[in-house]
C-alpha cells in the first residue's frame, strides 16, 4: 500500500482539518461530530439540508457544503456510515423552525444511522423528512427498489434540493423535489481497477490485467458481471441502454448526465466516455441540457467511472441551473 497518510487511523480527522483550512471562507468543522457545516450566512427561514455517509468519496459530501446546496455533511470512517451521534451533533447545529431535509444514500448503515439520529433529533424538537437516494440499476430494477445502492445520482439530489431550498421553498416542496429527482434518474458504474481502505492495507477486489467489473457499487461491491477491458464506446453503449431502459427515458426527453470519476481514472478518459454518451443521447432523439464531467463521487484511488442520467421538467432543469457556491460546484448565476 503508498499512499500519502500518516496513520490509517488518522486520515478522516486529518483529511476533515485539511478540508476545513483550506475552505474556510465556505466552510467550519465541527470536529468532535466530523461535520462539515456551511458557513456563508443564510435565511433563518431556509429548510436545512443535511447529508453524509462514509469517507473516501470526496469530494462527496463535504465539497457541497455551501449557497445552493447542503448546509451539512457529516463523515464516517472509510466507507463506513456516520454514527448517529455525530449526526444529531450536526443536526443540532442545524435546528430551525422550517425544518431539516436528509438525503440519504441506500446503504443500509446509512439508512440505519440517520433514520436513528432523525429520530433522537425529533425528540428534541427538530421537524425533519428524509429522502433516500437509490439511483443504481445494476442490480435490481425498480420492482425492488431496496436493493438499488445510492451512487453519484445523489450530486444531482443535493444540487436540486439545495436551490429549491434557497429560493425559500417549504419543507415538503423540497422533499417532493427530491423525490422527483430520484424516481427520474439512474446511474451504473464500471471498474477496471480496486481501490485500497487504508485500514485494510490490501486490495478489496481483484481484477485480472484484461479484466473490468460492470456494475459494482462505490464501496467496491460486486457488480453485475466481469469481462475483458471494453473500449469507450463499448462501456458507455452498456451503461447508456441499461439506465435508459430502467429510467424508462423516450426520445424527446430533455436529460442531465453526469459522468463521474471514481478517483483514480484521469479527465482524457472521463471526456472521451462523456462524448460518447452524448452521441447515444443524441441517437436516442434525448437532448442534453446539463452536464457534469469529473471526479463527483469517488471510490479512493478505484480506476473506473460511472454514468447517471436524469429525466428533467422544466422546474428540475432550472434548478439544476441555479447558483451554487461549494468547495466542490461554483456555478455563477447566468451572465456572472
Amino acid at each position: 500500500m503508498k499512499k500519502i497518510i500518516n496513520q490509517a487511523n488518522r486520515v478522516v480527522p486529518e483529511m476533515l482539518e485539511g478540508f476545513e483550512a483550506t475552505h474556510s471562507r465556505l466552510v467550519r468543522l465541527l470536529p468532535e461530530a466530523r461535520a462539515v457545516l456551511r458557513r456563508i450566512p443564510k435565511s433563518p427561514g431556509k429548510v436545512a439540508l443535511i447529508s453524509g455517509g462514509g469517507s473516501g468519496h470526496e469530494p462527496a459530501h463535504a465539497g457541497y457544503v455551501g449557497f445552493g446546496m447542503l448546509d451539512a455533511a457529516v463523515a464516517g470512517n472509510v466507507f463506513a456510515s456516520p454514527n448517529p451521534e455525530q449526526l444529531l451533533a450536526a443536526l443540532d447545529e442545524l435546528k430551525n423552525q422550517a425544518g431539516i431535509l436528509m438525503i440519504i444514500k441506500n446503504y443500509s448503515g446509512d439508512v440505519m444511522n440517520f433514520g436513528i439520529a432523525a429520530e433522537m433529533a425529533a425528540e428534541k424538537g427538530a421537524i425533519i423528512e428524509k429522502v433516500v437516494v437509490n439511483d443504481d440499476v445494476a442490480l435490481a430494477g425498480r420492482d425492488k427498489p431496496d436493493w438499488r445502492r445510492g451512487i453519484a445520482g445523489t450530486v444531482f439530489v443535493h444540487k436540486i434540493a439545495g436551490a429549491a431550498a434557497e429560493k425559500g421553498m417549504r419543507l415538503a416542496e423540497v422533499r417532493e423535489l427530491a423525490e422527483r429527482a430520484v424516481a427520474g434518474m439512474g446511474s451504473m458504474g464500471v471498474a477496471l481497477s480496486p481501490c485500497i481502505v487504508p485500514e485494510a492495507g490490501k486490495p478489496g477486489f481483484s481484477l485480472g490485467e484484461n479484466e473490468m467489473e460492470i456494475g459494482l457499487g462505490i464501496h467496491g461491491e460486486a457488480g453485475a458481471r466481469k469481462t475483458a477491458v471494453l473500449p469507450a464506446d463499448e462501456i458507455a453503449g452498456e451503461l447508456f441502454a441499461r439506465i435508459r431502459d430502467d429510467v424508462g427515458l423516450k426520445s424527446g426527453d430533455k436529460v442531465a448526465v453526469l459522468v463521474n470519476g471514481l478517483g483514480g481514472t484521469p479527465p482524457l478518459e472521463l471526456y472521451i466516455l462523456a462524448r460518447a454518451a452524448r452521441r447515444l443521447a443524441d441517437q436516442a432523439g434525448l437532448n442534453i441540457s446539463y452536464s457534469l464531467v469529473g471526479n463527483y463521487m469517488t471510490s479512493l484511488e478505484m480506476a473506473g467511472a460511472s454514468l447517471t442520467l436524469l429525466r428533467l421538467d422544466a422546474e428540475l432543469e432550472e434548478l439544476l441551473a441555479a447558483p451554487a457556491l461549494t468547495p466542490a460546484i461554483y456555478q455563477p448565476a447566468p451572465g456572472q
